[in-house]
């Protein structure tokens, strides 16, 4: 019997440790944002205010992980009021009839201690589309105040803008074709 109760307790324990946690991100302390060029001498960009994600991950160090993002295209900011409406146009992003981003990864492999290759679909302006990112894990801790654990990470990738279909007759002299992505995120164990 007491054989029995041990091996039962191994299998709950072996059992437990396989499952999958969610973490979700800290909207307070992440950031998703975006640079292009600007009539090929100046680097501009913005980030959107109002962004959402989740990550799943069974393993300490990440390497199963599976994230999901999204972001308000309405909460996009670039630090110019004006230029941020122009860009919600059908000029641009369209977010009227296209009011979010959205990035769910369909692989997530381990390329170096930190570092990450997360392939997914990026979801812009009505179209979907494979990306990768370069995931890096910055660390992981346990928050001083809510004492969950937490992790964070920078995520970096560069896309086409008119892969998209975001503003097609637009000469890449004006704005780049190229938008290079960055995200710094935290994300706390639920």
């Amino acid at each position: 019997m007491k054989k029995a109760t041990i091996i039962a307790a191994l299998l709950i324990s072996s059992a437990a440790t396989t499952f999958a946690q969610t973490w979700s991100v800290d909207k307070a302390h992440s950031r998703i944002g975006f640079n292009f060029t600007h009539l090929q001498v100046a680097e501009l960009g913005g980030t959107f205010n109002s962004i959402d994600g989740k990550i799943t991950s069974a393993k300490p160090d990440f390497s199963d992980g599976a994230v999901e993002f999204s972001a308000d295209i309405n909460s996009i900011n670039t630090d110019n009021e004006q230029r941020d409406k122009h860009l919600q146009t059908a000029d641009f992003f369209d977010a009227e009839k296209f009011p979010k981003l959205t990035f769910k990864s369909t692989s997530w492999k381990k390329v170096a201690d930190k570092k990450y290759k997360v392939t997914g679909d990026l979801t812009l302006h009505g179209v979907t589309k494979p990306v990768v990112l370069d995931v890096v894990l910055g660390g992981t801790g346990v928050h001083p105040q809510t004492k969950k654990p937490i992790a964070g990470f920078k995520i970096t990738g560069t896309i086409k803008r008119t892969d998209f279909g975001i503003a097609p007759a637009l000469p890449s002299v004006m704005v780049s074709d190229n938008v290079n992505l960055s995200a710094n995120a935290e994300f706390a164990q639920d």
